[in-house]
């Protein structure tokens, strides 16, 4: 499985705003923006520079690039989606963002049990979550209405998940998401809506990008 490697602080750096992709460390003084709020590079300074004022095209590229690096997804899987997105019913962009929103590493995000998406994903990977009482070791897995995400009773008892729900607890889950900390788990109510999504993604100039 594909997966981006390299220094996520870059990322953000590069798009001129956080991505929030390294958690804690993000609303922290240490944060690369708070340090040096332009692009990476020799150039990164004039680069920021000509994007603000740049073309059409430009536009579109970094708000496509704000999106893939914001959900950690590369260009081919992050193509494919906007090609499922494009098949369905409804707003193309809205879709799109949907199906984002509704991969497993996100939804376990967006329930607090992580960090950061980086995090959530090297959980699944791991094994420690269940959908619908079986194993689910695929990030990438889009759930449904109604799909139940768990941690593993076993995974509970390691002693790095032992404070996870008072962790949790400080973080409230989306409002599609229905939590219980109890039992570590939380269940896709329904569809999120456009305003439940960041409102730094500008879905319409993605589309705008692969309608070229």
């Amino acid at each position: 499985m594909a997966r981006y490697t390299g220094p996520v602080c870059k990322l953000c750096r590069r798009e001129g705003e956080k991505l929030f992709l390294k958690g804690a460390r993000c609303f922290s003084p240490k944060c690369a923006i708070e340090k040096r709020n332009y692009a990476p590079g020799m150039h990164g300074r004039s680069r920021s520079t000509r994007v603000e004022r740049g073309s059409d095209y430009s536009r579109q590229l970094r708000a496509k690039q704000r999106a893939r690096r914001t959900y950690g997804v590369l260009e081919r899987q992050f193509q494919r989606y906007y090609s499922n997105a494009l098949k369905k019913r409804g707003l193309t962009g809205l879709n799109f963002l949907q199906m984002l929103e509704l991969r497993l590493d996100n939804v376990v995000y967006r329930l607090g049990l992580a960090d950061s998406r980086n995090q959530a994903r090297q959980f699944v990977n791991h094994g420690h979550f269940t959908v619908n009482s079986t194993k689910a070791d695929i990030p990438s897995m889009i759930l449904k209405i109604g799909d139940v995400v768990t941690l593993r009773e076993k995974s509970a008892k390691l002693e790095f998940f032992k404070d996870m729900a008072a962790v949790a607890e400080k973080r409230a889950p989306s409002l599609w998401l229905n939590r219980d900390l109890g039992t570590m788990s939380g269940k896709v109510t329904r569809f999120p809506e456009r305003a439940e999504i960041d409102g730094s993604l500008d879905e319409q100039l993605i589309v705008e990008y692969y309608s070229r």
